[in-house]
């Protein structure tokens, strides 16, 4: 079934997708300043107060969209193949919003080489997951729908990347000597950073599934 003969009546949810997609990159870009310029405490709330923005900027685009599931007859996808997607690309930026949160109450006092290890591999998670979405509205292109699915390859490999930095990190946690309140705060602080690039493979996922049933 070709995307060109799908087009909605009303409104534009590739449009929209893409608009989100966006603001998950730009998300993610602050968070990586955020670890990396964790030690100044001005460049911090900064660039953590980047990430609220464009998450807030992210549920009005989820909101809208769902929003207009409801009064557009003609979609261009399942309706719950646009709703699943919406939604999980909204918990991409949520989790980014968490991780800078968790850090903050957790009064992390500063990074080591796991975290910021983590938090690019979230940054680059978030950009494939921006550039497979731009490429929704053009799937019945062959040559479009094969780069789809390569990018969405690129995301699993960088998700199994997190898996093994992670269990790398939480192995040194457990092994070397350390306060064990700060234990606790860096097992938190992994577990979030791990868990932005699992939403970003479900993202993906639920892309592979439209360009394999669209295509």
């Amino acid at each position: 079934m070709l995307f060109g003969k799908l087009l909605p009546r009303e409104g534009n949810f590739f449009a929209m997708f893409d608009e989100h997609g966006k603001h998950i990159a730009e998300g993610a870009r602050a968070f990586q300043n955020l670890v990396q310029s964790y030690a100044d405490p001005v460049l911090r709330e900064k660039y953590a107060n980047e990430v609220d923005h464009f998450e807030k900027q992210a549920d009005r685009v989820t909101a809208e969209v769902n929003r207009l599931l409801h009064k557009t007859f003609i979609t261009p996808l399942d309706r719950e193949q646009i709703h699943g997607l919406i939604n999980a690309m909204d918990d991409i930026l949520d989790l980014l919003q968490d991780s800078a949160e968790v850090m903050a109450l957790y009064d992390l006092q500063k990074m080591n080489e796991d975290v910021l290890r983590l938090a690019e591999i979230s940054a680059k998670c978030c950009e494939r997951v921006q550039h497979a979405v731009s490429l929704l509205p053009k799937l019945s292109q062959p040559a479009v729908a094969e780069a789809a699915l390569k990018t969405c390859e690129e995301i699993d490999r960088l998700e199994s990347d997190a898996d093994r930095v992670m269990r790398s990190a939480m192995s040194k946690l457990f092994r070397d000597n350390i306060d064990v309140r700060e234990l606790i705060k860096l097992k938190a602080v992994y577990e979030h950073l791990e868990s932005i690039s699992d939403r970003c493979e479900d993202v993906a996922n639920m892309i592979e599934g439209i360009v394999l049933e669209n295509s």
